[in-house]
């Protein structure tokens, strides 16, 4: 493996601010998406992911200030999702200073989004957000034995019946650049990523992946690299203080593999 592995904060803002729960409930404060962004910036994060997590939920769009100031004190890529629903939108954010738009429930509704963002603006900018949940049931998708995992929107509030992996491979087919493979199961626990998730989706699916949801210790950042993630994103470790970017650096490099 050539290509370095990014390590990337997310910082999930509801009305403003910056907050942290367990599978999406229970949000904690953690600060300021301004000036947390700059503090990662300056700790050597590679990117910087930025999720209007209550914009679906409300019916309303990003919040295009929040994002702009966010934009300003940052000068590394800046990843922006939430409330994204038209090519419009997405102009908006890129406007505002948005590198990379994501985007989960309205390319569900109307997966020809997909396309028309990347026709416009290129497969780099867009990156499809995958909110995956276990269901424990078989399907005829899977083999025998093996788990579920469906898609849910408006911040993990809604089951969708689709089959995520399946969803996957329709997105990248459709031309998203990255995908955003979040698993709710471990969102917040500390308890690992999901790796059998993430070598699911990786077996079908060759664009960049990010590895989301469960980071808690050092070590499991080389393990979702080693199931096959390209990049790594992590929140209430890194805005707690349990760990800092450089001690998930020295770890994947510890283990070998490229990072910036």
């Amino acid at each position: 493996m050539s290509v370095a592995i990014r390590v990337i904060p997310c910082l999930d803002v509801d009305n403003g601010r910056v907050v942290k729960g367990v599978r999406f409930a229970d949000l904690r404060d953690a600060g300021d998406p301004v000036e947390l962004g700059a503090t990662y910036d300056a700790a050597g994060a590679d990117e910087l992911t930025f999720l209007d997590v209550s914009a679906s939920v409300a019916g309303r769009g990003t919040m295009l200030d929040v994002v702009r100031r966010t934009a300003e004190t940052v000068f590394i890529p800046l990843t922006v999702g939430g409330g994204v629903r038209s090519v419009d939108d997405v102009n908006a954010l890129l406007r505002a200073g948005a590198d990379k738009v994501g985007v989960n429930t309205a390319a569900i509704s109307r997966p020809e989004l997909i396309r028309e963002i990347a026709e416009r603006f290129g497969s780099q900018v867009l990156t499809l957000s995958l909110d995956v949940r276990r269901t424990g049931a078989d399907s005829g998708d899977t083999p025998s034995g093996s788990p579920r995992y469906e898609v849910t929107t408006h911040g993990g509030r809604r089951g969708t019946g689709m089959d995520a992996v399946a969803w996957a491979a329709r997105a990248a087919e459709l031309g998203a650049g990255e995908l955003l493979l979040n698993s709710i199961d471990a969102d917040g626990t500390k308890a690992g990523f999901d790796l059998e998730l993430i070598r699911t989706v990786r077996a079908e699916v060759d664009i960049p992946l990010i590895a989301s949801g469960g980071a808690g210790a050092v070590g499991d950042f080389p393990a979702a690299v080693a199931a096959g993630a390209d990049a790594v994103l992590a929140a209430s470790v890194f805005h707690f203080g349990q760990l800092s970017v450089a001690q998930v650096k020295e770890a994947l490099r510890a283990a070998d593999l490229p990072v910036r």
